[in-house]
C-alpha cells in the first residue's frame, strides 16, 4: 500500500475512534475521555491530510 493511501485509511481510523471516544466519554461523564477522544479525532484528520498532501506530490 502506497505510504499516502495508508496514512489517509490510518487518519479515517483514528478519526472513527475519537468520535467514538468523545461519544463515550459524553455519556458517562467523563471529561478526559471526551477530551481524549477529541484530540484523536484532531490528530486523524491532520493525518488523512498528509495523506492528501503526499498523494499530490507523489510521495
Amino acid at each position: 500500500m502506497k505510504s499516502s493511501t495508508q496514512d489517509k485509511a490510518e487518519g479515517t481510523f483514528h478519526q472513527v475512534k475519537g468520535k467514538i471516544k468523545e461519544v463515550a466519554g459524553k455519556l458517562s461523564d467523563n471529561p478526559e475521555m471526551e477530551a481524549e477522544g477529541a484530540g484523536e479525532k484532531i490528530a486523524g484528520k491532520v493525518q488523512e491530510k498528509i495523506g492528501q498532501v503526499k498523494n499530490v506530490l507523489g510521495s
